[in-house]
């Protein structure tokens, strides 16, 4: 999410209607709209690494993994965000065309920009998502990878995960490797301090 609001404080509905007429993707928070700025490539591989392997995984199951192109509705009165890959088995999504609202897992990939907001607001404002049971947070700079799971109404347990561990998504039935999330990913150096 962009750190700059538009200027003009929207409803939910006005910014639906907006934002369908728009170039690029905004996301909505309590009447603000926030345009979405692009990713590195670090960001893109990861998520695509993770997004491809569930897709494949979850043929045939009854449910579907989403990218960055669709948005989840967290309630009626927003917020509205665009997660880097989320995954929907709700017979609820089946018909949906413009927006998900039963997501069981969504996942983020950090940026030093965005990974306050991303561990933050945007956490507490998943968490009202009452199908929500894992939220997945992956490090784009390091390998790295936290993993918070639902275990009660108001309780989620975080697990995280080093290049050498396997990830677990129970919500999903799924395990793959650490390394798999970062195929390809070559980190910027930083250069030595003199």
């Amino acid at each position: 999410m962009s750190a700059e609001p538009q200027f003009h404080r929207r409803s939910p509905q006005e910014y639906l209607d907006w934002e369908a007429m728009q170039d690029i993707k905004h996301e909505y928070l309590d009447g603000e709209v926030f345009a979405m700025t692009s990713g590195t490539i670090a960001h893109n591989l990861i998520a695509l690494n993770l997004a491809s392997t569930l897709k494949a995984f979850l043929r045939g199951k009854g449910c579907r993994v989403f990218m960055s192109d669709v948005k989840v509705q967290v309630s009626e009165r927003g917020a509205y965000f665009y997660p880097d890959v989320m995954v929907s088995c709700d017979e609820r999504d089946r018909p949906a065309v413009n927006l998900i609202q039963h997501p069981c897992l969504i996942v983020e990939v950090l940026s030093p920009t965005t990974e306050a907001f991303d561990r933050g607001e945007k956490f507490r404002r998943y968490r009202q998502l009452s199908t929500l049971q894992e939220y997945v947070l992956i490090d784009a700079t390091q390998i790295s990878v936290d993993r918070f799971r639902r275990l009660s109404e108001t309780q989620w347990e975080l697990q995280s995960f080093a290049a050498e561990d396997t990830l677990e998504l129970t919500s999903i039935d799924w395990q793959g490797a650490i390394a798999l999330l970062y195929e390809d990913v070559i980190f910027e150096s930083i250069p030595p301090s003199s």
